[in-house]
C-alpha cells in the first residue's frame, strides 16, 4: 500500500502568496507523516475560462485534473476577493466538472482541507465559508477544522515560517486531518 497523495490547489499568480505559503505548511505537516504531496499553484492556475461543452483541454487543465483524480485527500486554498472565493481559484475547481465520470466523481470521499487568507477577519470568514459550501457541492468532505487566516498582519515570514503559533497549529492540524481521513 503507497502512502497517501494529497493535493493542494489554490492560492494567486504569486508563487509566495499567503495562501500558498498556507497550503505548504498543510503540505509539510501531511509530509512529515509520510504523505507524498503536490502543490498546484501560481502560473499553474492561470487556466482558460471553464466550458463544459468543450472537451479540448490545454495540457495545464488535463493535469490539474488529472492530480485530482490521483487524490486521496485535497486542500483548496483561496485568497478572499471582495468578500469570496477569487476567480482564479473558481475556475481551476470548476474544471473538477471533467470528474463526473470518473470512478470517484468529483471530490467524492475524500477529505478536503479549507484554507482562506484575506486582508481583514471578515472577508477570510466568508472566504473560508464559501470554500466549504464548493467542496460540499463536489461531494468532498470539508475537515472538521479550516483556516480563516487574516494576512492583513504579519502571518508569515519571506520565507514561508509562520510567525503565529495558533495559524502554524491550525494549519498543521488541518493537514493532519485530511492525511488522517485519506487512510494515512
Amino acid at each position: 500500500m503507497s502512502a497517501p497523495y494529497i493535493v493542494a490547489v489554490g492560492g494567486t499568480l504569486r508563487l509566495e502568496s499567503s495562501t500558498a505559503k498556507a497550503m505548504r505548511l498543510v503540505l509539510q505537516a501531511a509530509e512529515r507523516r509520510g504523505a507524498r504531496t503536490r502543490l498546484i499553484s501560481g502560473e499553474a492556475l492561470q487556466l482558460p475560462m471553464y466550458q463544459p461543452d468543450q472537451s479540448e483541454r490545454v495540457p495545464a487543465a488535463r493535469a490539474l485534473v488529472s492530480e485530482l483524480a490521483l487524490a486521496d485527500g485535497i486542500v483548496i486554498g483561496s485568497p478572499g476577493y471582495h468578500g469570496s472565493i477569487s476567480g482564479l481559484v473558481k475556475n481551476a475547481l470548476d474544471y473538477a466538472e471533467d470528474l463526473r465520470d470518473d470512478p470517484r466523481p468529483y471530490f467524492s470521499g475524500r477529505a478536503v482541507g479549507c484554507i482562506a487568507t484575506a486582508g481583514g477577519w471578515q472577508a477570510a470568514v466568508n472566504t473560508l465559508g464559501a470554500l466549504r459550501e464548493i467542496v460540499h457541492a463536489l461531494r468532498g468532505w470539508p475537515t472538521p477544522l479550516g483556516a480563516a487566516i487574516n494576512a492583513g498582519e504579519q502571518v508569515f515570514a519571506a520565507d514561508g515560517a509562520c510567525l503565529v503559533p495558533r495559524v502554524a497549529e491550525t494549519l498543521e492540524r488541518i493537514g493532519l486531518e485530511v492525511l488522517s481521513f485519506a487512510g494515512g
